[in-house]
């Protein structure tokens, strides 16, 4: 047999156990050389042996079950099975990946596994029935993104919003927006991308999935100074639902129940002081805004803001519009 063709053997052979082996699933010498034969080759018992040996020294982790039913099969893979299962339940819950998307992407992770392991990962009912964005230019947008922070420039783009008609158009009768991008984030399902603009002097964030002709501009980035100590998570965690608005330090009195809901939202870092049987006080930065409002009266009645009193005013004025249409 040519050089060429035994190496294309050998690599075969990694091919097969990678796609048909695991802890469950083996393979004996018979039934490579059988599997083999798809592809046209075939090996001899001794040749197997031999293909697993440069395998296994050229990292492949081949083990062999020994007993009747023994056979070889791929013990750590780079990614395991709950891993993907992790990755696979993201893309589902990503409302800015397309159905079309979601869809290539979890066979592309289905192919990180052996293909019995690959079938628990096939769960695609649940991209059908969660909301899924139609709009595919967004992984031009994230191209773009990424190649402006890799050659530190600014883009320009035009932002969208919806209209009744459900369409998107663009805002502020086509404006073209220009910004320093310095990173990306997912936050409450959808892909944001963290800018730094000029003009207004702060640090904002654009729905990338909204984001239309997005282009890398040949300005150098600017705002540097601004990220030197820019903490994502903080960020996230003041801003409700990426909704922009003024940061405050807000005390909230809080039902003990609300404990979890508390730390899951602004983290286990906070001091939670005691308020008196069944309550307690926790001090926290939030970005005030009507999502935050909404935030606050979708907990109820045992989460009150106990200060400022400016934030408790615009919480009442909040309130007050809202009843004036009932």
């Amino acid at each position: 047999m040519a050089v060429s063709q035994v190496k294309l053997r050998t690599l075969q052979i990694m091919k097969i156990l990678l796609e048909k082996t695991d802890e469950k699933y083996t393979m004996s010498a018979a039934d490579i050389d059988r599997a083999l034969g798809d592809y046209g080759m075939s090996a001899d018992r001794k040749t197997v042996y031999n293909d697993i040996e440069t395998l296994r020294e050229f990292g492949l982790d081949v083990l062999q079950a020994k007993g009747t039913n023994g056979g070889y099969y791929i013990g750590s893979r780079r990614f395991e099975l709950p891993e993907l299962k992790l990755l696979v339940d993201s893309v589902q819950a990503s409302k800015f990946i397309s159905r079309k998307k979601s869809e290539e992407l979890i066979r592309k992770l289905e192919s990180l596994a052996s293909e019995h392991d690959a079938r628990q990962l096939r769960r695609n009912v649940f991209i059908y029935n969660r909301p899924k964005t139609g709009n595919e230019t967004i992984y031009y947008n994230v191209d773009q993104i990424h190649t402006a922070i890799l050659e530190n420039r600014q883009i320009q783009y035009q932002y969208a919003e919806w209209t009744v008609k459900k369409e998107l158009r663009p805002k502020k009768n086509g404006a073209v927006y220009t910004v320093s991008p310095w990173s990306l984030t997912w936050d409450d399902a959808n892909y944001y991308l963290i800018a730094y603009d000029e003009e207004a002097d702060c640090i904002k964030h654009y729905r990338v999935d909204k984001m239309q002709r997005a282009c890398v501009t040949d300005r150098e980035r600017i705002g540097r100074e601004r990220f030197q100590d820019f903490d994502l998570v903080e960020f996230s965690k003041k801003t409700f639902s990426m909704y922009g608005g003024h940061d405050e330090e807000i005390t909230f009195l809080c039902g003990n129940e609300l404990i979890g809901v508390i730390l899951d939202r602004f983290g286990t870092e906070v001091m939670i002081i005691p308020a008196g049987e069944g309550q307690f006080r926790v001090r926290v930065l939030a970005s005030v805004s009507p999502q935050f409002f909404g935030w606050v009266t979708g907990i109820g009645s045992r989460l009150r803001i106990a200060g400022p009193e400016k934030v408790q005013e615009e919480y009442k004025e909040y309130l007050a519009e809202i009843m004036q249409g009932y």
